[in-house]
Order: structure tokens, then C-alpha cells, then sequence
């Protein structure tokens, strides 16, 4: 199997059926891919919906937390079921278009880059809020200038990443928003493929204001403490 495809869901009831019906049409008839569903403590009928789906899907997968850790936990919990040896991850709230996966595996598999080991959506439409979007913006441009990661987008969710090297990341609550940093730190490259963006359908965002800014300044402070610190041996020839 070589293609994982990884959804964190919260209270995701009115999305999530659609989504996964979405992921396999994009994906295509064959057992060359599974999904998994990690669903992170939810207190709707999110997990009732999977289970109607999954009983006539064999490539769905459903996973449970107890109570709820966040989406770097939820991601990482699925990425150590996967199978496949590339992971697709996307959010579970229907913005990200499934339609793009397809383009983000042909760029992957066509790089000629032979260090590329994630590529990562960027969407070129936000459809969010005002708000959202001008601090998103901030938010971006600060990293960017603290991590020089080269990313427009890191917070994304619809990625391509191997899986082996995802394993090999430092692991901490909102990693997920740091994937181009912490993968650009273990020395391979990262590549951008704009993406379609869509409006939330059903549900509310899990995310405030505040929150994002509190936890992302911490949070950036942490990475650049990682790359700071980071060492890479050269091996040579004994």
C-alpha cells in the first residue's frame, strides 16, 4: 500500500460523511490507499457517522481518543497506524479539496528534487473570515521571518509527507502548523502546490482568536529553539 490518507476530527458530524465520500472519489476504485478517521473526543454523532459509512467502505478506518488532545495528537496517532509510505493529511471540517490530492501526490512522485519529502497545499483562496485571514497573514509572515521555512501556508492541513520522516519529528502539541520547518530542520526539502480552499458547510471552527496567537508564540519560540540546536553530522568514508 503506498498512499495513507490521515483526517483529525472533532465534532465533525455534518462534514465528515461527505468528506470521506469525497476522499475515495478523488482517490478512484483499487486497495492502493486506505483512510483513516482519528476521531479526537467527539461529543456529536461524528463517530456514528464513520461507522454507517465504514461498514460498506473495507478502506476506512476509524480511531478513537478518549477524550480530546488536539489535532498534532490526533495526526500523529494516525500516521503511526498508516500503512502506506506517504501520508496524505487534511482537515475533517470540509475546507480542504480532496479533488487536489491527486495533484499533490503527481508533484510529489515527480519532484526531481530527490531530498523533497513533503509537499504542501497553499491555499490560494482563503474562504474564511476577515479576521482569519488578516491574522493568518500576520501569523505567516512572522514565521516565516523567525524560521525562514520558505512557506507562505505552513497551517495547510492538506499535505503529502513521508511517513517515516514525520515519525523522525519532534512531536509537541500544534506541531502540525511547523511541518515545513521541522522537515527543512532533518535536511530534506519542502514544495508548494496551491490548492483549492472552501467555506466551512456545517460545524464551528475548534480554533479562537486568542488561542492561535497565545499558543503560536510559544509555540514559534520552541522551533527556532529546535533549529538553533540542530546538528548534522557528515559521515564520511572510514
Amino acid at each position: 500500500m503506498e498512499v495513507s490518507v490521515v483526517v483529525a476530527v472533532k465534532d465533525e458530524a455534518g462534514a465528515i460523511g461527505g468528506l470521506i465520500a469525497e476522499i475515495i472519489g478523488a482517490l478512484g476504485p483499487g486497495n492502493g490507499y486506505e483512510v483513516i478517521i482519528i476521531d479526537d473526543g467527539s461529543s456529536d454523532g461524528t463517530v456514528g457517522v464513520v461507522r454507517g459509512v465504514q461498514a460498506g467502505e473495507p478502506r476506512l478506518h476509524l480511531l478513537r481518543h478518549r477524550r480530546n488532545h488536539g489535532q498534532s495528537a490526533a495526526v500523529r496517532t494516525g500516521v503511526r497506524s498508516a500503512r502506506g509510505r506517504l501520508v496524505v493529511t487534511l482537515d475533517g471540517d470540509g475546507q480542504n479539496d480532496p479533488a487536489d490530492i491527486p495533484r499533490l501526490l503527481a508533484a510529489y512522485r515527480a519532484a526531481g528534487e530527490p531530498g523533497v519529502r513533503l509537499v504542501t497545499g497553499r491555499r490560494a483562496r482563503r474562504q474564511d473570515t476577515l479576521i482569519k485571514r488578516l491574522s493568518s497573514r500576520v501569523a505567516n509572515t512572522v514565521r516565516s521571518w523567525v524560521l525562514n521555512d520558505q512557506s507562505r501556508d505552513s497551517a495547510c492541513g492538506l499535505k503529502v509527507i513521508d511517513r517515516d520522516v514525520f515519525l523522525r519529528l519532534p512531536y509537541f502539541n500544534h506541531m502540525h502548523r511547523f511541518l515545513p520547518a521541522l522537515v527543512r530542520r532533518e535536511g530534506f526539502e519542502v514544495l508548494a502546490v496551491d490548492v483549492n480552499h472552501r467555506p466551512r458547510r456545517s460545524g464551528a471552527s475548534k480554533y479562537g482568536t486568542w488561542d492561535r496567537l497565545s499558543a503560536g508564540v510559544i509555540d514559534l519560540a520552541g522551533v527556532a529553539w529546535l533549529q538553533a540546536r540542530r546538528s548534522a553530522p557528515e559521515i564520511v568514508e572510514p
